[in-house]
């Protein structure tokens, strides 16, 4: 199962790659950037629960997308909420075609069924450990 799941993940970001390579942005960075989007002024710790990172893993996504000038935090007291840019914004449609993109290619290879039935299952799994 260790080997098995590890191949698995290394040919799964193979293909995350290839399909972002066009954004400039790692598939990680392509994900967060497209929740904050999604839910402007959404705080770090939703963030951790929605990618299922860790807490410091996300704080480096963002500060990554500081850099590139597409996210801003701004601080309400203890409470730290995260904003796209406007270049961010010009993104959009851009990153959700990514992201239908990366679906098509990986459902060409098992199909639709079996990739529904996959993400399902390693959910499943996941919460259980």
């Amino acid at each position: 199962m260790y080997f098995a799941s590890g191949a698995l993940a290394r040919r799964v970001e193979k293909l995350a790659l290839d399909t972002w390579k066009d954004t400039n942005l790692a598939p990680s960075h392509a994900y967060l950037l497209m929740i904050v989007l999604d839910k402007p002024g959404v705080q770090p710790t939703a963030l951790v629960e929605e990618l299922l990172l860790a807490p410091s893993t996300i704080t480096r996504l963002i500060e990554k997308l500081e850099q590139k000038k597409l996210v801003k935090r701004t601080m309400e007291g203890k409470i730290t909420n995260v904003f796209p840019t406007a270049k961010a914004k010009s993104m959009y449609a851009q990153l959700r075609a990514r992201e239908d993109k990366f679906y098509e290619n990986f459902s060409s290879i098992l199909g639709k069924e079996e990739t529904a039935r996959m993400v399902h299952q390693i959910n499943r799994i996941t919460d259980k450990l």
